[in-house]
């Protein structure tokens, strides 16, 4: 397959769970990659040799989202690698799983840093080249917490449910130049971050839970990154494409 044949792309958090999986169907279906990490370079490395025995491009930048000057390091050094980054794909995010009455600044500003400054800033960065080259895609990775919220996730679900509302934002701005805008919730799929919340037994009660009867995998949120990237999703923008085996419905 080649739906992304020509085309570049910047995934954030690529090392591993959802940003590794779309780095490697990315790669398949023929985009160069800017692969970035933050500390797990060793996964980060065995994800771009991958890569490369794809036979595609893979460019690797360590950069911590919640720094400005790194995020601005990333931005540049994609640019310079590949001239343009056609679809950036907003994924890396972190999590804290605490009671809101025992959490500390410290931790609000982390979550907040990584997960609402880290994707502005890095969609800021890489705007301009875009309207330049006349098109483009911008996919955020959120949650299903995101619209629901959760118990012991409140500014982790507001995190989320402010990546809703500026996706709607910024898909009305630029779509009349040629860029689409959209996000991704996933639900009920266990990934590094989440792991300790999801024992197996939890993990079998939360799919007897789910219409589907089944957790999700990764690869089910790589597959609709792909859509919205590719030219099936040319006329989708502004959306939340919810990925969690039918536990919200809109």
């Amino acid at each position: 397959m080649s739906r992304l044949r020509g085309r570049t792309a910047l995934i954030t958090g690529a090392s591993r769970s959802f940003g590794k999986a779309t780095a490697l169907l990315f790669a398949r279906e023929g985009a160069d990659l800017v692969l970035n990490y933050r500390s797990a370079e060793a996964e980060a490395q065995a994800v771009a040799e991958k890569v490369r025995s794809i036979g595609r491009q893979a460019v690797l930048v360590q950069a911590d989202l919640a720094k400005p000057e790194d995020v601005q390091r990333l931005a540049q050094s994609a640019l310079d690698a590949f001239g343009r980054i056609d679809i950036l794909v907003n994924n890396a995010g972190v999590m804290e799983v605490k009671p809101f009455a025992q959490q500390d600044s410290q931790m609000w500003r982390w979550m907040i840093d990584v997960n609402v400054y880290g994707t502005i800033a890095l969609t800021h960065a890489l705007l301009p080249r875009m309207l330049e080259t006349g098109g483009g895609r911008v996919i955020c990775l959120a949650s299903q917490l995101g619209h629901v919220g959760g118990e012991n996730f409140a500014v982790y679900s507001g995190t989320k449910g402010f990546i809703l509302a500026f996706t709607k934002s910024l898909a009305r701005e630029v779509g009349p130049r040629g860029i689409t805008v959209n996000t991704v919730c996933p639900g009920s799929i266990v990934t590094d971050m989440n792991r300790a919340i999801f024992p197996p037994e939890r993990q079998k009660q939360r799919a007897a839970e789910l219409p589907l009867r089944r957790m999700g995998d990764p690869s089910d949120v790589a597959e609709a990154v792909l859509f919205l990237a590719a030219d099936s999703g040319r006329f989708v923008t502004g959306q939340c494409v919810d990925v969690n085996g039918g536990a919200t419905m809109a």
